[in-house]
């Protein structure tokens, strides 16, 4: 069991990096994005390529950027500044778009080390 760093409200448990815990996952936390997740086209795209590469890495790509999703969404704190820096993305003032685009790629990192935990 791995230990998990307090980010203070979270609306689930981090979910195993699993298709069935992911998908269980995003039932809770966003299930408008469950069919997103199942009909798209980069995981089939994933595991043509684990097939033909004899590798894993497609596959375990597609499990990763779908971890992210759900730890943005599962927790509050990286829900708002997503949804803010998002929304300031196409700003009239480039500074304040740069600014969002700086912020976006943070939370995503964020994330994404979130879930290599």
């Amino acid at each position: 069991m791995s230990t998990q760093a307090d980010h203070g409200h979270e609306l689930i448990p981090r979910p195993e990096l699993i298709p069935d815990a992911l998908r269980a996952a995003l039932a809770v936390v966003a299930p408008g994005c469950l069919d997103e997740m199942q009909a798209m086209k980069v995981k089939d795209e994933a595991f043509a390529k684990a097939v033909e590469w004899q590798s894993l890495s497609p596959v375990q790509s597609w499990v990763l950027i779908w971890a992210r999703e759900i730890e943005i969404a599962r927790r509050p704190d990286l829900f708002t500044r997503y949804a803010q820096a998002e929304s300031n993305l196409e700003h009239e003032d480039p500074v304040i778009g740069r600014e969002a685009h700086q912020e976006l790629s943070a939370v995503l990192d964020e994330a994404m080390k979130a879930v290599r935990e």
